[in-house]
């Protein structure tokens, strides 16, 4: 009986081992359809070793299992390449998405334009990232965006439940400083990689994250027992918007949470009661008026 009980104990122990998996299950494209003239062996050989290099890289201690990995998915677009000295001008787009509790719906938690990400690569070089160095700019824009998806994806589960990933992106930021590339610099936009990762974890942004954390969970999450319940939570947790917006008026996040949620508001509210209506136009209206057309939507 104890031999019995030791195979299924060892048993079970490699079938869990098995199925854990690292954090992120990432779909990254390189789009050259605008480079002309080259070699392209060179771009479906970076692709495959970025889509190795973000999806076999364990990002953090915790332990996922295979279905919990994270959906995002990647598109670095080659706005110019040098085939001579290896250097490479691009566009990245991150998206990031989170299952809603018993449901087929993916709702998007994250979606950036990253419109300047130079690097040098020559086909099979290493990409390899080492703690607390940065000497190459493609793992460190790779790295960072990994490490903000999976924090805020935690942030929507527990309530400022990323701050450990922001930590860490912002150690990246830190250590890009002196390579020579931008986006990493405070003051060379609102909306860069600095400025993204500082604003996370500034104090005056802790009802923005509150609201990742109460809009998913306690919203989206239960609109499949309540729709009602659930869709009031999410009204009072977008006021964690204005708080946010009065805090810092400078800071791009509570208008990019708008932007990535403006299909899905419209969605959810055109449903609710005329009373409700108002109050979250007038909220998103004032929050992002460049919307307006799409708030507009919600009274129809």
């Amino acid at each position: 009986m104890k031999n019995k009980a030791l195979y299924i104990f060892l048993f079970v122990s490699a079938v869990a081992v098995k199925t854990v998996a690292q954090e992120l299950n990432c779909k990254l494209t390189v789009n050259y359809s605008q480079i002309q003239g080259t070699n392209t062996q060179v771009f479906t050989t970076l692709e495959n070793a970025l889509m190795e290099f973000i999806n076999t890289h364990r990002w953090t201690q915790a332990q996922y299992e295979v279905n919990e990995r994270i959906r995002c998915s990647m598109t670095l677009t080659v706005k110019e390449y040098n085939e001579t000295d290896g250097r490479w001008k691009c566009e990245l787009i991150v998206q990031s998405v989170r299952p809603v509790w018993q449901s087929g719906y993916q709702t998007v938690v994250f979606s950036f334009k990253d419109a300047d990400v130079s690097f040098n690569y020559r086909e099979f070089d290493p990409l390899e990232l080492r703690d607390n160095v940065v000497d190459n700019n493609l793992t460190a824009v790779m790295a960072y965006y990994a490490y903000l998806i999976i924090g805020l994806d935690m942030d929507t589960m527990a309530l400022q439940g990323g701050t450990e990933l922001f930590r860490a992106a912002e150690n990246i930021v830190t250590a890009a400083q002196n390579i020579g590339e931008t986006g990493w610099k405070a003051f060379e936009s609102s909306r860069n990689r600095y400025t993204l990762v500082s604003d996370y974890l500034e104090d005056g942004m802790s009802p923005l994250r509150r609201l990742m954390y109460e809009y998913h969970r306690t919203g989206m999450d239960e609109l499949s027992v309540n729709a009602v319940r659930a869709r009031a939570a999410m009204t009072a947790a977008l006021d964690g918007l204005k708080q946010a917006q009065q805090n810092k008026p400078m800071s791009a996040l509570p208008g990019l949470f708008t932007e990535i949620k403006k299909d899905e508001l419209v969605n959810l509210y055109s449903q609710a009661a005329t009373k409700e209506k108002e109050m979250v136009f007038e909220l998103l209206s004032s929050v992002n008026p460049s919307l307006s057309a799409e708030w507009e939507k919600i009274k129809q």
